[in-house]
């Protein structure tokens, strides 16, 4: 169904909350991508300075050096809180970012599960609530 841009109602439609931020699954993935994208940041930056913590494999199928996924958590997880935070602002844009990055950072925990297979397992069921909750309906509260 189609919103108005305003804001406003549109002859009972009632699809579109007036903040689109301020309603409680937007602010869920809103915070939970600000936290996963600062947890990310960490990671990567632990990844690049080579830590015991990782568990190294050897013949894993997505094989790809430790600094280099390093890198690549670092990034994804800037990306990922900056859009955290542009959810706060109601910008539809930062749904659409939002569910995109929050795929990507599945499909980026899902090679990484050798590394760090419950950190990875835990990050990929917060994605997928994440895109949920992004992707959701959103009906205005009946005042």
């Amino acid at each position: 169904m189609a919103s108005n841009v305003s804001g406003t109602r549109g002859h009972g439609t009632g699809w579109e909350a007036r903040n689109p931020w301020a309603t409680s699954w937007t602010a869920a993935a809103a915070v939970l991508m600000v936290f996963g994208g600062i947890m990310a940041i960490f990671e990567g930056i632990a990844a690049i300075a080579q830590d015991d913590v990782f568990v190294a494999t050897r013949n894993f199928t997505y094989e790809f050096s430790l600094t280099g996924w390093g890198w690549v958590h670092l990034i994804l997880g800037a990306l990922v809180a900056a859009a955290g935070m542009a959810l706060f602002t109601g910008a539809a844009w930062a749904r659409v970012v939002g569910v995109t990055l929050a795929g990507l950072s599945m499909i980026a925990n899902f090679v990484w599960l050798p590394y760090q297979p419950v950190w990875s397992i835990v990050l990929i069921v917060i994605d997928g609530f994440i895109i949920w909750a992004l992707c959701a309906p959103r009906r205005e509260s009946q005042a």
